[in-house]
């Protein structure tokens, strides 16, 4: 892909004092970080292999006794640190969660989420924000940074999809070369995760990803591959999953053949925490370290495994040697990592926080050009929504950094626009919490406690004002005691119409709520949840009897269920609000608490959302809606009745700035959708295999946990979806999302012309494509070009395009800019099963270049011979 030009800082329009200062400093600090990235020295890159580190890393490998040896491939257990090895004079090595910020060692500066990068389509910034964690690495001691995560987004469910990059193995690959270049520049290690597949949260230490090796080779492991060959990133983190039914930690094809055999990684391969579930078999099929601690790559289990001859001292030996390796170049052994050149808070990374926030803004309707409001003419703005205040940065689980000060939607909207506008701010909604608490139930609620799995025996038998025992992000050890818990309540409604049942637990809580006898609620037991809830129509002063059974699986008690009329769902003073106001914006959209690690999300918004969204409308024609999340999700009730839709993904610490400065027209918005955004969960490309089939795709093993064996379940997932993922499922089956891959708009146009291409070449030869991007409007802004390639001509089946270049280009009204994408062989090729290689079909190919997967306008064929 083509380098881009250099980054031109925003427009700054508005001249209050108060604002602009804050503004001022803060794109002061992107400047200061940009002369700092051009002036860094390279001391603190890790030098390159040679025979002179090799030979001394052996020497001193060599020094180790058999346990010693072993003791060091587990991790110390007392927070996340590589323990040391005072015989040869390495230190305790330091890690630290990413990829987002520092996060395991106090308050960071919080950066845009992998997802939010993603639609920046900037590589340069990616570079500079792997920097800026590499400096506050060093600032923390920190010798590595748990980032960048580069699993495919194959799902809108999947938990930690912010956390990823996109859909596509294509741009993926173009944003972790220069991340993972960027932080270990720094002299920092950085670490591609979650190898591999881990595309779901769901189960996922017992999920067995099914996938042939062709679909894994083109959409699921070039990601890894550009880390590994092209970013030479000297860390690598195994995922929770099994793949093809072996765990990651002990999958010899992911971990032997591709990872150390064909890329010929030399570096450290790490598993997950609790994620390695055999010694033997881990440390036979690559797994170089157990994190956090030994609970099987420990002295009991591997010496009498190498006095057996199970596992070879040989292979003890690599894996000592790989981390002795790597903390000789980065030179661990030889300075303290602690830099105090680099500040722990830094004004200069904020300002790479804010332009990565600045860039990853998708607009997505801008319908009768609403925006950019005009902040000359507003007296009042009503900001309104649970994600209005506080500021919500990133997705929940090890990923989630505290912010030192994070700028929320509602205190930036005010700050930018000063004194002399009124901001009025509700959440316009109550809490769950609220809900669970406030539920006029008719009468006392039953609660019936059972010394019992099953609800068998007698009970125990109290009666409560409510079922309000849940709060957010409730964890805790395995409750050892057999209980059961069953709550009657009943519910008596004051008015005809829709009513929201609503249910929440905890941890591995597992719940079953029926009305009348008949199931509306089920949560299973798994390893998180987020709140749930049904719609009911429900007839005025005609009682419901709602039970709920209750299996939990933490000590106390964690059940929360609530009923509320949808009706009385949104607060008086928000509608209120919206009709003064001279425009809303509505915050929506998840929160840690309903997106993050452990646990998969709902395709539609929170509770209550939809209907917020929808009373602001009918209150206001002027209503923007900004969305928070990790990719696509439900729009549908209500987007035929707002104007404007702008997503955030997870913005970081300044992403609250960063939609004030795009919704009042300081800065332009430049994001493209990194994910195809979806009108529902079923036309979804991969919903009919998301999730296993129950019994059909279930098998019972045993595992050693604690020194003990205990059952489990692997279910199996298969991914029928093959290749068409994304983007490539639309465009190869000729239907259309809601919003396509690469799609955004500006509040300025763009026009592509005079496409150049040769109309034959020798296949295996790089191929030059050419064209003209020219900004036909009156405000300068940024486009994405975007290459994509078409074999028509293949001997297998094939996806109708897929990506392969882009370039971002930043233009001045009226300017053009020629933009030259060189396509080497791998654009062109495919993995051949038989063959075991890349091959290229010879034939024709179909170059279409525009500005997202739908819209190409410039068509050019080529043969290749």
């Amino acid at each position: 892909m083509a380098g881009t030009d250099a980054l031109p800082l925003p427009v700054m329009k508005n001249t209050w004092k108060p604002g602009s200062a804050y503004r001022v400093l803060v794109h002061a600090g992107l400047l200061s970080a940009l002369l700092f990235s051009a002036c860094a020295t390279a001391a603190q890159a890790p030098l390159p292999d040679s025979p002179a580190i090799e030979a001394r890393a052996r020497a001193l490998v060599s020094k180790l006794t058999l346990e010693q040896k072993i003791v060091f491939l587990g991790g110390t257990g007392d927070g996340n640190y590589v323990r040391a090895l005072p015989e040869i004079g390495l230190p305790r090595l330091k890690m630290s969660d990413g990829p987002v910020g520092v996060r395991a060692w106090g308050p960071d500066t919080a950066y845009v989420s992998g997802v939010s990068l993603a639609a920046t389509w900037d590589p340069a910034l990616a570079r500079r924000e792997g920097e800026a964690l590499g400096r506050d690495a060093r600032s923390r001691a920190v010798h590595f940074v748990f980032g960048p995560g580069i699993d495919i987004a194959r799902s809108p469910l999947a938990g930690r999809n912010f956390e990823y990059f996109s859909e596509d193995p294509f741009l993926n690959s173009a944003l972790v070369v220069p991340y993972v270049e960027g932080v270990q520049s720094q002299g920092v290690i950085a670490c591609a995760k979650h190898y591999a597949l881990n595309d779901q949260e769901y189960n996922r230490h017992n999920v067995s990803v099914d996938v042939d090796e062709r679909t894994m080779r083109e959409i699921y492991l070039p990601s890894f591959e550009a880390a590994v060959t092209r970013g030479h990133v000297d860390a690598v983190m195994n995922s929770y999953n099994l793949v093809n039914g072996m765990h990651a930690t002990e999958n010899a094809f992911l971990n032997l053949k591709v990872l150390k055999g064909e890329w010929g990684f030399k570096g450290i391969l790490f598993s997950d925490w609790g994620a390695t579930y055999s010694a033997v078999d881990a440390a036979n099929n690559g797994l170089d370290l157990e994190m956090p601690d030994a609970r099987f790559m420990n002295v009991r289990n591997l010496r009498a495994a190498v006095q057996s001859g199970q596992v070879k001292e040989s292979v003890i030996d690599d894996k000592v040697l790989r981390v002795v390796r790597a903390a000789l170049r980065y030179g661990f052994m030889d300075r303290p990592q602690f830099d105090a050149a680099d500040s722990t808070y830094s004004v200069a990374d904020r300002g790479i926080a804010l332009q990565g926030a600045l860039e990853s803004l998708t607009l997505l309707k801008n319908e009768g050009h609403l925006l950019p409001l005009d902040a000359a003419k507003m007296k009042t703005i009503a900001v309104i929504g649970p994600n209005a205040y506080p500021a919500v940065t990133g997705g929940g689980g090890s990923s989630y950094t505290t912010p030192f000060e994070p700028v929320s939607t509602l205190t930036a909207i005010a700050n930018f626009l000063g004194p002399k506008v009124k901001v009025l701010y509700s959440p316009g909604l109550p809490t769950i919490s609220e809900v669970f608490e406030h539920t006029p139930w008719g009468g006392a609620v039953k609660q019936e406690t059972f010394a019992s799995a099953d609800f068998s025996g007698q009970a125990a038998v109290s009666t409560r004002r409510n079922i309000g025992d849940w709060k957010p992000s409730m964890f805790g050890p395995e409750d050892k005691a057999e209980r059961t818990i069953r709550y009657t309540a009943v519910f008596k409604p004051a008015t005809s119409g829709k009513y929201l049942l609503l249910a929440a637990a905890a941890s591995e809580d597992a719940y079953r709520i029926r009305v009348d006898g008949r199931q509306a609620i089920a949560q299973p037991q798994a390893e998180g949840q987020v709140p749930h809830w049904v719609a009911l129509e429900l007839a005025a002063g005609k009682s419901v009897t709602v039970t709920a059974d209750y299996m939990p699986h933490i000590p106390g008690l964690h059940l929360g269920v609530g009923m509320v009329a949808a009706s009385d769902l949104v607060t008086e003073e928000a509608k209120q609000y919206a009709a003064l106001a001279d425009a809303v914006v509505v915050a929506a959209g998840f929160t840690p608490v309903t997106e993050g690690e452990g646990f998969d999300r709902t395709f539609e918004l929170p509770f209550g959302q939809d209907e917020l969204i929808e009373a602001m409308a009918a209150a206001n024609p002027h209503t923007i809606v900004t969305l928070t999340g990790g990719g696509g999700m439900g729009t549908t009730p209500w987007l035929g009745q707002v104007p404007a839709l702008l997503h955030t993904y997870y913005p970081g610490q300044e992403g609250g700035t960063a939609v004030a400065e795009v919704l009042f027209g300081a800065h332009n918005p430049e994001g493209k959708l990194p994910v195809t955004f979806d009108r529902s969960w079923k036309e979804s490309a991969s919903a009919k295999y998301y999730y296993p089939v129950k019994g059909a795709d279930t098998e019972l093993h045993v595992r050693e946990t604690g020194g003990r064996l205990s059952n489990y379940t692997i279910e199996h997932v298969r991914y029928g979806d093959k290749l068409l993922v994304g983007y490539r499922y639309w465009t190869t089956m000729g239907k259309h999302p809601l919003f396509p891959f690469g799609y955004g708009l500006s509040y300025t146009t763009f026009a592509f012309s005079r496409l150049q291409a040769p109309p034959a070449a020798t296949a295996g030869l790089t191929v030059a494509v050419s064209f003209d991007v020219t900004n036909t409007g009156s405000v300068a802004g940024a486009e994405v070009a975007q290459l994509y390639v078409s074999d028509p001509s293949a001997r297998v089946d094939r996806p109708e395009r897929e990506l392969k270049g882009f370039e971002k280009v930043w233009l001045a009204p009226g300017e053009t800019k020629r933009v030259t994408l060189n396509l080497d062989a791998r654009a062109f090729s495919y993995w051949d099963e038989t063959a075991h290689k890349w091959t290229i079909d010879p034939g024709k190919f179909v170059m279409r270049v525009g500005d997202s997967s739908e819209n190409t306008p410039l068509q050019a064929d080529l043969t290749l011979e």
